[in-house]
């Protein structure tokens, strides 16, 4: 099945998403679509799987003009997206969760549970999936899962599959395995488009490149004949760096101290098992994991957001195991949350009010129960000069911006004032080349001028190139340790740790 766009916009009152956008899609092909954040990937996407409908333009199916009312719909013409967060069921298992919404009934309406279990079976064989599916979705790994979501809509009957940052959760050795299966897919006539910022991976899985800016198609092109660099300029419109320039690392004294940490999930298993780590000034340590091993629960923990069940934390030779966020952040500890939107910021509060949720209290912007804006928008202001928020003007509401400059905001909320140690997780998720240039950089201004920094992400080659140190969390421990003091830092090796393998 071909699918064409031809002439797609689609407008938000007077914002326009998608600016008379041409793209085929062909089956036994792999369409490797890139575009900053906010450059209108995602729109696209929601068009052609019938969440949006066009302000202008048409959607061809094998050269036959199609109008989608809704997602059902796109559904039944074979049209299936792969979401980056997924959509399962925990409790179920991997037969319940495919069949979910479409559930086979033999006699007498009943559910035909055994039918479902064959045909995911035949898709296992078919595609080289191998997902048992009698197994809860809930005991397997995040590779495993990505396996179910793609069975979910091959049972769909899907002849088109949408991946939206496929790789964002998985370790090296996933994202090969999972190459092999897009590989299997395209081998079987299936069109695919991948949507993705890893340029390193869109060049190896593509047979074809498309990128988007600002709303429009500015380029198509042969990845054989393509570099990062050329694509990353099209992408951003400006030549980007990927080189990480530091200073010598010289570390200093010790900042934080954590011995022998350990922190309970609400329902008391072990989230965090005897951690200890020290972080010196001048040093970034990186914690690389696939995510869901415990780091969410030790950053809340050094923190001050959730309680631990044994342990120590010292900053600066002060013991703060017991004192509140507040008392870390007076401190000079700063956080850049993993998940913005939940964490780091209110999306219906202007530019400014964010810019000063952990900081209103401060003398310089209240007194009393007043505050004083003109203070407030002025820091504001300067924060947004100085860590390139590209935003109309301080008063416009956060969830109005793009996610590469609301997470500029949060970077900027957290470090233009003085802080010794700052604890950032997955600082440029889903962001583009363009603003992860942008964070990498002011994280290693902060090291280079002394500050201590953890960085937590799931992206191993952002560990790689921003760590001096790097430690390994598998299953709530460390299970490894890379660099100065421990092994070289290889990334197959870091990998194998990532996935509990022990040499």
């Amino acid at each position: 099945m071909e699918i064409e766009l031809r002439g797609i916009t689609k407008r938000f009152g007077e914002v326009v998403a998608n600016s008379d956008v041409n793209l085929t899609i062909r089956p036994g092909e792999v369409l490797g679509l890139l575009g900053e954040n906010g450059a209108g990937k995602s729109t696209l996407m929601n068009v052609l799987s019938g969440l949006y409908e066009p302000t202008e333009g048409t959607i061809l199916i094998d050269g036959k003009p199609t109008i989608f009312q809704g997602p059902g719909e796109a559904i039944e013409a074979g049209i299936g997206m792969v979401h980056q967060h997924f959509m399962l069921v925990p409790v179920f298992t991997v037969a319940e969760n495919v069949i979910l919404g479409v559930e086979p009934t033999g006699r007498a309406d009943f559910l035909d549970l055994e039918t479902a279990r064959q045909q995911v079976r035949e898709i296992n064989e078919t595609y080289g999936l191998e997902v048992d599916p009698d197994e809860l979705v809930e005991n397997l790994p995040v590779g495993i899962q990505q396996r179910v979501e793609i069975i979910k809509v091959l049972f769909r009957s899907a002849d088109v599959l949408i991946f939206d940052e496929p790789t964002a959760v998985l370790t090296p050795q996933e994202v090969t395995d999972f190459f092999q299966i897009v590989t299997a897919l395209r081998d079987a006539g299936k069109a695919l488009v991948f949507i993705t910022h890893k340029l390193q991976e869109i060049l190896e899985i593509s047979d074809r490149i498309a990128v988007l800016r600002a709303g429009k198609i500015v380029g198509e092109g042969d990845p054989k004949q393509l570099t990062e660099a050329e694509l990353a300029e099209m992408m951003v419109g400006r030549p980007v760096s990927f080189d990480v320039v530091k200073q010598p690392f010289a570390p200093g004294e010790t900042l934080l101290d954590v011995s022998h940490l350990t922190v309970l999930r609400e329902n008391d298993e072990i989230a965090v098992e005897d951690i200890s780590l020290k972080v010196r000034k001048g040093e970034i340590v990186g914690i690389a994991g696939v995510q869901g091993n415990g780091q969410s629960a030790l950053v809340q923990a050094l923190t001050g957001l959730t309680r631990i069940a044994a342990g120590t934390i010292e900053l600066m030779g002060t013991d703060i195991t017991h004192l509140s966020a507040r008392q870390r952040h007076k401190m000079g500890m700063a956080h850049i949350p993993e998940d913005r939107h939940r964490s780091g910021m209110i999306a219906n509060f202007t530019v400014a009010e964010n810019m000063v949720l952990d900081t209103y209290y401060d003398d310089r912007f209240s007194k009393g129960l007043t505050m004083r804006w003109k203070q407030v928008n002025e820091i504001s202001a300067q924060n947004v000069s100085d860590f390139d928020v590209r935003t109309t003007s301080v008063f416009e509401m956060a969830g109005h911006l793009s996610g590469g400059n609301q997470q500029k905001m949060v970077v900027a909320r957290e470090m233009a004032r003085e802080i010794t140690l700052l604890i950032a997780a997955q600082p440029t998720r889903g962001l583009d080349v363009g603003s992860i240039e942008y964070i990498h950089s002011r994280i290693i201004d902060a090291r280079d001028s002394g500050d201590g920094v953890l960085i937590i992400s799931s992206e191993l080659d952002e560990i790689l190139s921003l760590s001096d140190r790097i430690l390994v969390m598998f299953k709530g421990r460390v299970v490894a340790e890379f660099g100065e003091g421990g092994k070289p830092a290889e990334k197959n090796a870091i990998g194998l740790a990532m996935a509990g393998a022990t040499q």
